[in-house]
């Protein structure tokens, strides 16, 4: 059984490879290539429409006399190249359908055409024409400083954000920590005299000794206390200020001279019960 992968080939002795005869080609010679369809087009023949992207075999030829700077154009049967307008031209057998978009094109250039020749015979006309493109294209660079004007602000207004945002919670955290220690220190501050004493809840007689019972008393509430809450500034007020007269007076009073300080005492044998020996006589 012979290999499938020939690895080594069999040379007789007497092989002569230059006996070997050389054929030579046409000279216009067909290549058969596998072709896609550039655009939808109707066959002459049978009627059929060939819609683009159709796959279909075509003989490759170099049409002769034709060139584009140099470069060669080549003919598949009835399809032509057309470097210059990047597009396929149908030579014969078909016939392409109609496209729009390949009409707009055809009136723009008209239009175009139209107008530089009005231009050139109207000065007046060409002057008008010049003023609206130039303020057409002043619109157009006044749009185009907005968006960047826009980007710009966009990507300083998110970085901008991300800064205000940490120094408002910056100063909140600072807003708290002085109203807590305002609290603290300016709690509670009681107002009004001393409390009253508890009042009896039964009834009594009166002194005359009638029966009638004395009206009860109401109980009186007791003292009421108001908190002071401010927000720390520059100047703190003075704890004086926050009080009501009868204790603002209580605190201004001078306050009662302490006591004298007892004397240390140097008899202290005495107090012990020790007698001193007396001097011994010459």
């Amino acid at each position: 059984m012979a290999e499938r992968k020939v690895l080594n080939k069999y040379y007789p002795p007497d092989f002569d490879p230059s006996k070997i005869p050389r054929r030579s080609g046409p000279k216009n010679s067909q290549q058969v290539v596998r072709l896609m369809a550039p655009f939808s087009m109707r066959c002459n023949s049978c009627g059929e429409f060939i819609y683009k992207g159709k796959k279909f075999n075509a003989r490759k030829e170099t049409v002769e006399g034709e060139t584009y700077y140099g470069i060669r154009i080549f003919s598949r049967n009835y399809i032509q190249n057309r470097s210059q307008k990047h597009d396929y031209v149908a030579e014969h057998g078909a016939q392409r359908n109609f496209e729009p978009w390949r009409e707009e094109s055809a009136v723009e250039e008209e239009d175009r055409l139209a107008r530089l020749e009005e231009e050139e015979n109207n000065p007046m006309k060409a002057l008008e024409n010049r003023t609206v493109d130039s303020k057409r294209e002043m619109d157009i660079l006044d749009a185009l400083q907005d968006i960047r004007a826009r980007n710009a602000r966009n990507e300083k207004g998110s970085a901008g954000q991300d800064r205000d945002r940490s120094r408002g919670g910056k100063r909140r955290l600072e807003d708290e920590e002085d109203e807590k220690l305002v609290r603290e220190v300016f709690a509670k501050i009681p107002v009004g005299g001393d409390a009253p004493g508890p009042s009896g809840s039964g009834s009594k007689s009166p002194r005359d000794g009638s029966g009638s019972p004395e009206p009860e008393t109401p109980a009186t509430s007791e003292p009421t206390t108001i908190t002071v809450k401010r927000k720390a500034g520059d100047i703190a007020p003075d704890l004086k200020s926050l009080l009501s007269e009868s204790h603002r007076a209580m605190v201004s009073k001078p306050a009662a001279a302490p006591p004298p300080a007892k004397k240390r005492r140097n008899d202290l044998a005495g107090l012990l019960g020790v007698k001193p020996k007396g001097k011994a006589k010459a």
